[in-house]
């Protein structure tokens, strides 16, 4: 197994491709803050190398794995995702050299299968939704079943992992060392790492800073009705289990297509593409801006890159025959 230095070269070049996650850039969005009067900021997770904030999850996940001695070269990895992670996980197994098996379902865009093959990640597909839970389940029970049928294997479980919302302490102090006294926190939700972490970073230094949960409408995260979503990674078909609903201070619910018109607005005001769940932040923003204080500072987290979203979300038919 490759050991990673955790110190740079007197050259100052970094030392692997796995010490660049993190310490993504905090970024005005100057045309967005003078529409609203209000003083807001992109976190640019889609900088990490793998172009998602699940790089952080990936590789908290991995190497508390080693360090614990429970994932080893020998141990197959086993997970559950619909893209980012999938993807944070192959390039960290790829650089420990550790075998990796992703389940997706039929939502998995071809661009995010295309780059785990060519990681050379196993991609295991389920065809059919679960009766209760959805795609979600489905691939949850088909990881039960590789376990079962794979010696040494592991499962990385992004949902209950516990080094999921620890690496997103990191991106939440990143946040407060950047922007002292920031008022506003938008966050995604999909396993609820990002919100649990950041909340934890708040909470264990007195910050005031209040953290809004930006939920799809059909996802069942914050009580709401499950409903057929096609926007990949936001929301989920089943409970977190990492939610505590009492350190959030806020839900906007967004709808698919309010995602598709978060990120062209986000395109065309600030030139960031941007993939789904950063479109719903946008939207639910603006949503709210009307009742923020006009001298708010909002941190909005925009999760991944839009290279991989070109055939849906930025695909003008694919949005009319699906969205409208």
């Amino acid at each position: 197994m490759n050991t990673r230095i955790t110190t740079q070269e007197t050259t100052g070049a970094i030392d692997s491709i796995l010490d660049t996650v993190g310490n993504t850039p905090l970024v005005r969005l100057k045309q967005i803050s003078a529409t609203t009067g209000i003083d807001v900021y992109g976190k640019l997770e889609m900088a990490n190398p793998g172009g998602s904030i699940k790089d952080r999850t990936s590789l908290s996940i991995l190497e508390h794995g080693i360090k614990e001695g429970f994932i080893t070269p020998a141990t197959t990895l086993v997970e559950s995702s619909s893209g980012n992670m999938a993807i944070g996980l192959a390039q960290v197994c790829s650089y420990y050299n550790i075998p990796l098996i992703i389940v997706v379902d039929p939502k998995a865009n071809a661009h995010t299968i295309k780059i785990l093959k060519a990681y050379g990640v196993t991609v295991d597909r389920v065809e059919k939704p679960a009766d209760h839970g959805g795609y979600l389940q489905a691939r949850l029970d088909r990881v039960q079943q590789l376990l079962q049928d794979i010696p040494d294997s592991f499962w990385t479980n992004q949902y209950a992992n516990h080094a999921n919302p620890q690496a997103h302490y990191h991106t939440m102090a990143e946040i407060a060392q950047k922007l002292p006294g920031v008022d506003y926190v938008f966050a995604a939700t999909s396993t609820c790492g990002t919100l649990m972490g950041c909340a934890s970073y708040i909470q264990a230094n007195g910050l005031t800073a209040q953290l809004i949960a930006v939920d799809a409408v059909g996802s069942v995260i914050f009580g709401d009705k499950p409903k057929k979503r096609l926007i990949p990674g936001h929301g989920a078909a089943v409970a977190s289990k990492f939610l505590d609903k009492k350190v959030i201070d806020g839900v906007v619910h967004i709808t698919d297509l309010e995602c598709v018109e978060g990120c062209n607005k986000l395109l065309k005001s600030e030139s960031i593409l941007a993939g789904g769940s950063s479109g719903g932040v946008i939207s639910a923003f603006l949503k709210m801006a009307p009742t923020l204080p006009k001298d708010a500072k909002c941190v909005l987290i925009l999760c991944d890159r839009g290279e991989r979203y070109l055939d849906t979300i930025y695909n003008e038919q694919w949005v009319a025959k699906k969205l409208k």
